[in-house]
């Protein structure tokens, strides 16, 4: 604005973008969950029901983050408000504190449950605060919407495979002392016994929640918008006292994002207007002229995805990379829609190598069950999982749903 590049209402135009603002109705998703109590719930029954060994804690584990992603997008609120602290009472449950007692099951639990997460996020576009940005760069570089069901579906098979695997796998990393968990499960059912029956805020964020997810689903067919169906679903909740206005006054993190977002998304919105993203585009089409779109496609993503060790924020990463790895491998041949995707989900899954990657990574780290030589071996084989799932089987299912 000051050297007259943009006026007033090209800058603040980023303000006034549907996406910007299902990144806020997402946060104040989350905190109804976290107020009403129904994602504890939710995790307790996993556990009641599959956490009499050791393996199968894990899973129930990995059953809640996958059910909650949907509508907590925020990994640190997912981690904090909800996984992290029945973890770290499961853990106690059997002794197993920070130190030389760490290995008999608490290691095992955290890292299972941070790299299960870094799958989930990637898995919906509201189960992480960057997934709805990338959408929108999307649109504004290649002109191609990515629907929430689009996201979902390309998502599925690749993502329900890395969460079947990934507890097993960091139990056999890991290699934790104790095997049989029965009284795991007592612990759930007592929670859940002082918990009582479900209440009427339960209820009211449970029904709206199956409510916007149907919508969202079949929001390409019905042609509504997934910022106006969430929209709707948090006056329900409003409407029917589920969530006070002081609680939507209170979510410091959503208004954080809010300013941040609406900054970025403007800015890429103008870069494209002002003609930098075509030019970039012609450039590095020039230089890459001849090359086989597939192994550059492959070769970017890997980039893409190993290039996190340098940041500290899952947001920041896409921010600064995801435009110009996507100009680049369209540039090469690669089908739009399909490099999208690949770059949509790497965004996601990078947050498993370091201890530093994302909101959750200090969290579990900070608990100290884990050392970092442990992290960072279990993140890189965690890596290779997902390099060989989703650039390996991905691309079959892909193909399969004609995506390219």
């Amino acid at each position: 604005m000051l050297t007259n590049t943009l006026t007033l209402g090209e800058a603040m135009a980023g303000y006034m973008n549907g996406t910007v603002w299902l990144i806020v109705a997402a946060f104040l998703f989350a905190r109804a969950f976290s107020k009403t109590g129904l994602g504890r719930r939710i995790a307790y029954s996993f556990i009641r029901a599959f956490g009499t060994r050791t393996l199968g804690l894990a899973y129930a584990l990995a059953l809640t983050d996958l059910v909650l992603a949907p509508g907590i997008p925020s990994g640190a609120a997912r981690t904090g408000g909800v996984l992290y602290p029945i973890v770290k009472s499961l853990a106690s449950t059997y002794g197993s504190e920070p130190g030389p007692t760490a290995g008999r099951i608490g290691t095992f639990l955290m890292l299972s449950a941070y790299q299960v997460h870094a799958v989930t996020c990637a898995m919906f576009l509201t189960s992480m605060v960057a997934n709805p940005l990338i959408a929108e760069l999307t649109l504004k570089t290649v002109h191609i919407q990515i629907t929430w069901s689009g996201w979902a579906i390309a998502a599925l098979v690749p993502g329900l495979l890395c969460v079947v695997a990934m507890p097993y796998l960091v139990f056999r990393l890991t290699k934790p002392e104790i095997r049989d968990t029965p009284e795991a499960a007592e612990l759930a059912r007592t929670e859940l016994s002082k918990m009582g029956p479900m209440t009427r805020n339960e209820w009211i964020v449970f029904g709206v929640f199956i409510m916007v997810f149907v919508l969202w689903v079949t929001g390409s067919r019905t042609g509504l918008d997934p910022t106006v169906v969430a929209f709707f679903g948090l006056c329900v909740m409003l409407i029917l006292g589920a969530l006070k206005w002081e609680d939507v006054l209170g979510e410091r993190a959503g208004w954080d994002a809010l300013i941040w977002f609406g900054g970025l998304v403007g800015m890429a919105s103008m870069l494209s207007t002002l003609g930098l993203i075509p030019w970039f585009s012609k450039f590095v089409g020039s230089h890459v002229a001849g090359w086989s779109w597939l192994p550059a496609l492959g070769i970017l993503a890997l980039v893409y995805m190993y290039s996190h060790y340098f940041f500290a924020s899952l947001a920041a990463h896409v921010t600064a990379f995801f435009v110009p790895f996507l100009t680049v491998a369209v540039a090469a041949g690669a089908p739009p829609y399909f490099a999208a995707l690949t770059f949509a989900f790497f965004s996601s899954l990078c947050v498993s190598l370091t201890h530093y990657g994302g909101g959750p990574s200090p969290v579990y780290w900070g608990s100290g069950y884990i050392d970092i030589r442990q992290w960072w071996t279990v993140g890189f084989v965690a890596s290779l999982l997902f390099v060989v799932v989703w650039m390996g089987i991905g691309p079959f299912w892909w193909r399969a749903l004609g995506l390219f």
